[in-house]
Protein backbone atom coordinates (compact mmCIF):
# COMPACT_ATOMS: atom_id res chain seq x y z
CA UNK A 1 0.00 0.00 0.00
CA UNK A 2 1.10 3.26 -0.91
CA UNK A 3 0.10 6.84 0.61
CA UNK A 4 0.61 10.45 -0.77
CA UNK A 5 -0.39 12.67 1.74
CA UNK A 6 -1.15 16.27 1.41
CA UNK A 7 -2.22 19.09 3.84
CA UNK A 8 -5.02 21.12 2.02
CA UNK A 9 -6.94 24.31 2.77
CA UNK A 10 -10.16 22.54 0.68
CA UNK A 11 -10.27 20.03 -1.83
CA UNK A 12 -12.84 18.23 -3.30
CA UNK A 13 -13.33 15.45 -6.52
CA UNK A 14 -15.30 15.60 -9.35
CA UNK A 15 -16.71 12.87 -11.39
CA UNK A 16 -18.30 13.41 -14.78
CA UNK A 17 -19.11 17.40 -13.41
CA UNK A 18 -20.48 16.62 -10.58
CA UNK A 19 -19.06 16.83 -6.81
CA UNK A 20 -18.47 12.94 -5.25
CA UNK A 21 -16.34 14.38 -2.03
CA UNK A 22 -14.92 17.90 -0.46
CA UNK A 23 -13.58 18.81 2.59
CA UNK A 24 -12.32 21.94 4.24
CA UNK A 25 -8.87 21.95 5.92
CA UNK A 26 -7.33 18.96 6.35
CA UNK A 27 -5.45 16.23 4.21
CA UNK A 28 -5.57 15.00 0.97
CA UNK A 29 -4.80 11.42 0.68
CA UNK A 30 -4.10 9.51 -2.60
CA UNK A 31 -3.59 5.77 -2.16
CA UNK A 32 -2.43 3.24 -4.03
CA UNK A 33 -3.62 -0.63 -3.00
CA UNK A 34 -2.50 -4.03 -4.16
CA UNK A 35 -3.87 -7.59 -4.31
CA UNK A 36 -1.11 -8.37 -1.14
CA UNK A 37 -1.89 -5.16 1.30
CA UNK A 38 -3.82 -6.54 4.34
CA UNK A 39 -6.67 -4.33 6.53
CA UNK A 40 -3.97 -4.20 9.20
CA UNK A 41 -1.66 -2.48 6.78
CA UNK A 42 -4.45 0.03 5.42
CA UNK A 43 -5.56 0.25 9.22
CA UNK A 44 -1.78 1.52 10.15
CA UNK A 45 -1.16 3.69 7.42
CA UNK A 46 -4.77 5.76 8.65
CA UNK A 47 -3.18 6.13 12.01
CA UNK A 48 0.07 7.35 11.02
CA UNK A 49 -1.69 9.71 8.51
CA UNK A 50 -3.86 10.70 11.58
CA UNK A 51 -0.84 11.00 13.92
CA UNK A 52 1.32 13.30 10.97
CA UNK A 53 2.51 16.83 12.78
CA UNK A 54 2.11 18.40 9.45
CA UNK A 55 -0.07 21.23 10.80
CA UNK A 56 1.09 24.71 12.08
CA UNK A 57 0.48 25.49 16.10
CA UNK A 58 0.00 29.03 17.48
CA UNK A 59 3.89 29.92 17.36
CA UNK A 60 3.31 28.97 13.27
CA UNK A 61 5.72 25.93 14.11
CA UNK A 62 4.44 22.13 12.23
CA UNK A 63 3.58 20.80 15.41
CA UNK A 64 -0.10 19.73 15.23
CA UNK A 65 -1.29 16.42 14.40
CA UNK A 66 -5.27 16.20 12.07
CA UNK A 67 -6.43 14.87 15.05
CA UNK A 68 -5.33 18.08 17.39
CA UNK A 69 -7.01 20.48 14.55
CA UNK A 70 -9.69 18.20 13.92
CA UNK A 71 -9.73 18.85 10.17
CA UNK A 72 -11.58 16.80 7.18
CA UNK A 73 -9.81 13.90 5.17
CA UNK A 74 -10.40 12.99 1.41
CA UNK A 75 -9.03 9.74 -0.18
CA UNK A 76 -8.85 9.12 -3.52
CA UNK A 77 -7.90 5.70 -5.11
CA UNK A 78 -4.59 6.07 -7.09
CA UNK A 79 -3.69 2.96 -9.02
CA UNK A 80 -1.06 4.48 -10.63
CA UNK A 81 0.75 4.95 -7.73
CA UNK A 82 1.72 0.82 -8.45
CA UNK A 83 2.85 1.84 -11.87
CA UNK A 84 6.07 -0.09 -13.31
CA UNK A 85 7.95 1.88 -15.67
CA UNK A 86 11.40 0.55 -15.43
CA UNK A 87 10.66 -1.09 -18.64
CA UNK A 88 9.07 0.31 -21.50
CA UNK A 89 7.12 3.68 -21.77
CA UNK A 90 3.81 2.10 -21.54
Amino acid sequence: MRVIVQRAASARVLSDGEETGAIGPGLLLLVGVTHTDTQAEAALLAQKAARLRIFTDEQDKMNLSLLDTGGGVLVVSNFTLYADASHGRR
